[in-house]
């Protein structure tokens, strides 16, 4: 589906009414409707009432993929039906999304659905007429014109704070995670970080940042036979990468200062605000240092990464 750079667009960035702020709070009905149209063109519009048989779904692909969505989305929110009335397991979707004021359920059914997108719809793309990868593309287009701080990005909805960031650090993190099975462990790590700072759960973010950082050092770890003990920290594994040479020869002589930033930023972090117990006071993690904790490991894990790849 098309986005057409209308004239309205135009002005308003000649006018610098564009706002980079992003908001978190509030998915606006434009948005919905933008979103719903976008989902329209790549699934379809169903053919059947939704109380037709099971056999009956299985051989529409839009209608199948619109009541798993649906049932799905009922059992997790312990509901017989998300809205009454409905005529088919679309509209129930959609009368839904467009009311519901929980933005945290706003963002489930654009994240599942999305996933369907990428999953279901790529498998059987014949029997669709949008490409998944252009409904995605079109979907992110969308969230960042209306200012709202959201992606979908490897199957998930992440939380983006800062364009340049999410684009240039974040994204390709999860690609070249993504693309070695033996990175699994780092990269689902990574990925329950963003979705508990998402959900608000910073301290959780903050220690599946560490623990993507030390797993992915451990995996590569594995893969080039270093020898290294499971239990070893962050400052062990990162001695140990720069006696292995994993980093470039040339910042070898900047040993202290790299050793330093690796070591004190993404662990020091986490164990000053969420590692150990808190004591009788309560340890409350302001959101700007948990945003520049899930970059600066997003950045160390592209480090990291990339140097592996360049001993290959």
């Amino acid at each position: 589906m098309a986005i057409f750079d209308l004239y309205s667009k135009r002005q308003k960035r000649l006018k610098e009414e564009v706002n980079d702020v992003y908001s978190y709070d509030d998915i606006p009905n434009k948005l919905r409707v933008q979103i719903i149209h976008i989902i329209n063109s790549t699934i379809g519009a169903c053919t059947h009432f939704k109380y037709m048989s099971r056999y009956e779904y299985h051989n529409n692909h839009s209608d199948e993929v619109y009541r798993q969505i649906c049932k799905a989305l009922r059992a997790e929110y312990g509901l017989f039906e998300l809205t009454s009335n409905a005529n088919s397991y679309r509209s129930e979707i959609y009368d839904y999304f467009l009311n519901v004021n929980d933005i945290e359920r706003c963002l489930d059914i654009i994240e599942i659905t999305f996933k369907y997108i990428d999953n279901y719809v790529r498998k059987y793309k014949s029997s669709f007429e949008e490409n998944p990868d252009d409904a995605i593309n079109d979907l992110n287009v969308r969230l960042r014109e209306n200012g709202v701080g959201y992606q979908f990005e490897n199957g998930e909805i992440f939380r983006v704070d800062s364009k340049f960031i999410h684009s240039e650090v974040v994204k390709p993190t999860l690609l070249i995670l993504n693309s070695a099975s033996e990175y699994d462990g780092s990269l689902n790590e990574f990925l329950s970080a963003h979705e508990h700072y998402r959900s608000g759960k910073y301290k959780e973010c903050m220690n599946d940042c560490l623990k993507s950082f030390e797993s992915l050092m451990k995996a590569i770890h594995q893969k080039h036979n270093w020898q290294y003990n499971a239990h070893d920290t962050a400052s062990k594994l990162v001695n140990s990468c720069l006696v292995n040479e994993l980093f470039p020869s040339y910042l070898q002589s900047q040993f202290t200062s790299l050793k330093t930033m690796l070591e004190t930023g993404v662990p020091t972090i986490r164990n000053k605000n969420s590692g150990h117990g808190q004591g009788s006071e309560v340890v409350t993690v302001p959101d700007e240092l948990v945003s520049y904790m899930l970059h600066l490991t997003a950045t160390n894990l592209l480090f990291l990464a990339e140097c592996e790849r360049n001993l290959n």
